[in-house]
């Protein structure tokens, strides 16, 4: 297994990925739309976990400046409990680092207590704070 910034050969594993971690994500989220989005940051912080040839997981980070973002972490079902996750995490967290970053948040939703004891386990703590949006 390799961990390695996105390419654009990796888009229909990517795709595949996402779909499977997060169908009920709405349009805005998906591949299609996130995807080129990011790439235009021009930020290499979309990197992808590839075995054999096939995405098996992924994470995008967002750096503004003042505090760093996590998004889009996921991994294959069929690859799950063999650190991918953790060393996904720990990748993008150098990345941010090397920029200056020096707070990662992120969102996860209040009812996935796997994820959030996930992130637990890797130091992240709840915060109280409330989330809010807009869509444009």
């Amino acid at each position: 297994m390799e961990i390695r910034p996105y390419q654009a050969d990796d888009f229909a594993g990517l795709d595949e990925l996402w779909r499977e971690a997060f169908p009920n994500d709405p349009p805005r989220n998906r591949a299609a739309q996130s995807v080129p989005a990011k790439l235009a940051m021009k930020d290499d912080l979309l990197f992808v976990a590839v075995e054999d040839g096939l995405v098996i997981g992924s994470i995008m980070a967002g750096y503004d400046g003042h505090r760093g973002w996590l998004y889009s972490v996921a991994v294959r079902q069929t690859a799950k409990r063999r650190g991918i996750g953790t060393a996904l995490v720990q990748t993008a967290e150098a990345a941010l680092r090397a920029l200056g970053c020096c707070k990662i948040n992120l969102q996860v939703r209040s009812t996935n207590t796997a994820v959030i004891d996930f992130y637990k386990g890797l130091g992240f703590g709840v915060e109280d704070h409330i989330s809010m949006g807009r869509l444009l």
